[in-house]
């Protein structure tokens, strides 16, 4: 079995990971996945207990065999390279407190995998979707609940959870929101008249008192909504739109950035806007409608 005193660095690491690294709660859950799991297989591929110090005694064999076993049981490339990142991270934190030498471990390299594009809907789609969503709901609140969560993804570019994470003080809606986003990092949204409104007209068909401290979107019995309902709710309207599998609210956010990017759009403001730490990570979306540029530049270009 893994030996308590490595099931304490571990908890350590990821209180150390939320309160000084500011990483999200959802992050920190998945790299303690990750690395329990790795730990869970190196006790099991050299059949005795793991404690701290075996930590170091790893070989560039023992992490080839954990590798080969995760591709194995169908574990992706970019699952797996996110699964030793999270590894190889908790032990040069390890290494610095026990002086051990993390080589073998670190020197490991990350399986390749092509970064997915976004995949976004079009203009008239992003709103097609929010009218099929609000059609949705069984009850007037809960329609009017559901198209206000997605106006905010596409209208504001806010991640489901920034979205879900807003308190019943942020209500009423102002000319901007302050979002706190991945890794703690804060920005300042502004809110588009219709998003303000559609959270407004929620509000007042909430039939849960929506206070200053508790969440601004609610389930049905009161508490906070929960993200897979909104995730079925998208996936009940892009069938009766006929739309892609890849409709789903993180297109919602793809749909914001590509659609402001085309409009003309600077990259740096739209890094800001989305609260990416790297403008790489924006510039994804200049790939995204290449189609378009051409089509443009062939219009536009005087030597066309």
């Amino acid at each position: 079995m893994i030996q308590p005193g490595l099931r304490d660095a571990l908890e350590g690491w990821i209180t150390a990971l939320g309160a000084i690294g500011g990483r999200a709660g959802n992050t920190c859950d998945a790299y303690r996945h990750d690395v329990l799991g790795f730990l869970e297989f190196m006790q099991r591929h050299r059949g005795t207990g793991l404690g701290v110090a075996a930590l170091g005694d790893l070989t560039l064999s023992d992490m080839r065999a954990w590798m080969a076993h995760e591709r194995g049981r169908g574990v992706g490339a970019r699952s797996l390279a996110r699964a030793l990142s999270a590894v190889k991270t908790f032990t040069g934190w390890m290494a610095e407190r026990e002086g051990f030498d993390p080589t073998a471990i670190l020197s490991v390299r990350s399986p390749r995998y092509r970064a997915s594009m976004p995949r976004p809907l079009d203009e008239e789609a992003a709103l097609a979707m929010i009218g099929a969503v609000e059609a949705q709901g069984a009850e007037g609140w809960i329609a009017a609940r559901d198209a206000a969560v997605v106006t905010l993804l596409y209208g504001c570019g806010l991640r489901i959870s920034e979205a879900l994470g807003l308190s019943g003080g942020d209500h009423p809606l102002g000319a901007s929101l302050r979002i706190i986003g991945k890794g703690g990092k804060e920005r300042v949204v502004p809110v588009l008249p219709a998003a303000r409104d559609a959270v407004a007209a929620y509000v007042a068909l909430c039939p849960h008192p929506v206070t200053g401290t508790g969440p601004l979107f609610m389930g049905v019995r009161g508490g906070a909504l929960n993200p897979r309902q909104i995730s079925k709710v998208m996936e009940r309207a892009r069938g009766q739109l006929g739309l892609p599998a890849t409709a789903t609210p993180h297109a919602m956010r793809h749909s914001f950035a590509t659609h402001l990017l085309n409009a003309g759009g600077d990259l740096r403001a739209i890094q800001e806007l989305l609260g990416h730490s790297s403008l790489s990570t924006t510039q994804v979306y200049t790939g995204v409608d290449t189609a378009r540029l051409m089509e443009v530049y062939d219009k536009a270009h005087p030597r066309a």
